[in-house]
């Protein structure tokens, strides 16, 4: 099956995309913005000839709220189920609240903002992933599988395509700013990230496996040699990192 991957905006200058798997088969949407995105995938679908009943299945990569936002009331425009990994269920149908570790200054300033704390609808997944399954995207119309991946989240995911195209939320992200205007090539840790070295390996498994592309939350795409070099630069350094609390 032939795919391409369309990124959507959601904020300027790469700092928040969903993306878009769209074969003859059928689409995948693949995270769903901030709280009030809609009109922002749909003018993307238009542009493409494509509406919101093409979406077949939501993939949600983790409960952040630039990932899981609008996830509930596009299910409800589209009719599609969304697909998440139980690890962050508790996060998505807001029984519990969201827990950060910041990365850097970056994160921890982000976490002074109301922005990463900025209430979304809660919803039950349809179909949840549990430790580490996996799923086939064929009834979707999509040559891939869906994994998790941990590490940024208890409950994060990755797309894995047989194109060599790995979309994988924030396990890493690019530029400057969240994405940002300047370095967009260049890898970074994302503002927050719960277990470092889990991250690692999870990268160096995806481009060991023959992912070639990696498409992210903030920034990007990427390249897998620029990767490989951030997930043995994040693996040496793991260890010394200093162990910060989560946010209550």
């Amino acid at each position: 099956m032939l795919t391409k991957i369309i990124r959507i905006p959601i904020l300027p200058f790469g700092m928040v995309n969903a993306h878009l798997i769209a074969s003859d088969a059928g689409c995948i949407l693949v995270d769903a913005g901030t709280p009030g995105s809609e009109r922002k995938v749909e003018k993307v679908l238009t542009r493409h000839g494509l509406s919101m009943k093409d979406i077949k299945l939501i993939v949600v990569t983790h409960a952040h709220v630039d990932h899981a936002g609008s996830a509930a009331s596009l299910r409800k425009l589209s009719g599609a189920p969304i697909l998440a990994h139980q690890d962050d269920a508790d996060f998505y149908s807001r029984r519990v609240p969201m827990t950060f570790c910041p990365t850097g200054v970056v994160g921890r300033l982000f976490l002074k903002t109301p922005v990463p704390h900025e209430p979304y609808e809660g919803f039950e997944p349809d179909i949840l992933l549990r430790d580490s399954d996996t799923m086939n995207l064929v009834d979707f119309g999509v040559d891939g599988l869906v994994r998790h991946t941990g590490g940024h989240t208890p409950g994060s995911i990755a797309v894995e395509l047989s194109s060599q195209d790995a979309l994988v939320g924030d396990l890493i992200a690019s530029g400057i700013l969240l994405g940002g205007i300047a370095f967009t090539g260049r890898a970074t840790r994302p503002p927050f990230e719960d277990v470092p070295q889990t991250v690692a390996g999870e990268l160096e498994r995806l481009v060991r496996g023959g992912a070639k592309r990696f498409y992210m939350g903030h920034g990007g795409p990427l390249e897998a040699d620029e990767v490989l070099c951030h997930a043995r630069r994040l693996s040496k350094t793991a260890a010394t990192l200093p162990k910060i609390a989560d946010n209550p």
